[in-house]
């Protein structure tokens, strides 16, 4: 028996398995403009949210303010390695540049609530994977990026984050300099049972 699904669901099924992750350096512009960044931030904010907190934010790193983050790149490089050389420092610096749009996900875990940390780390993925799904319906590539430097005191200190707050990883946005192949279809069965 077939069932019925409502119109679209084929087609968004479609574009969802077309996503693929792009790392930063493989995005080139264009990027969203203002108005597709914030119907694709709304997506987000379409994540489920037990206790209704929106226990995440996301920071947008503009163009003329990426030598900052390159900065805090270089710095936690050499705090990691004093004798790294200027090679690799310059390497660092120059990851702040890469994605014509580049996002921030801030995980919020403020105290006082009863929904755990976990629940909120949850939440903060599904508003990142709407954000993913809605740059793809647009038309963008998409690709996450983290690293030792999100923890770093100068990343929190260039951000601005609160003592509850913590960087979880970077979302870049924008086109694909290279198409990537289709992967192979999972087969479901691999990972879903039954009791």
């Amino acid at each position: 028996m077939h069932t019925e699904y409502p119109a679209g669901a084929d087609d968004f099924l479609t574009i969802l398995a077309a996503r693929r992750n792009y790392t930063l350096r493989r995005l080139v512009a264009p990027g969203p403009d203002d108005v597709a960044l914030l119907r694709i931030v709304e997506a987000g904010a379409q994540a489920p949210d037990h206790g209704l907190l929106r226990p995440w934010r996301f920071i947008l790193i503009p163009q003329h303010k990426r030598h900052l983050l390159g900065d805090v790149f270089a710095a936690a490089v050499l705090a990691r390695d004093p004798a790294c050389g200027d090679e690799a420092l310059a390497t660092a610096h120059d990851k702040a540049l890469r994605a014509p749009c580049l996002l921030v996900a801030v995980l919020r875990d403020e105290p006082g609530t009863i929904i755990p940390a976990h629940e909120k780390l949850v939440s903060l993925g599904c508003a990142i994977q709407n954000m993913l799904v809605a740059g793809q319906l647009l038309g963008f590539a998409s690709g996450l990026a983290s690293g030792a430097a999100m923890d770093f005191a100068g990343m929190r200190t260039l951000l601005g984050l609160g003592a509850h707050e913590r960087a979880i990883c970077f979302i870049g946005l924008g086109t694909a300099s290279a198409a990537k192949p289709p992967r192979a279809q999972p087969d479901a069965t691999q990972f879903l049972s039954s009791l």
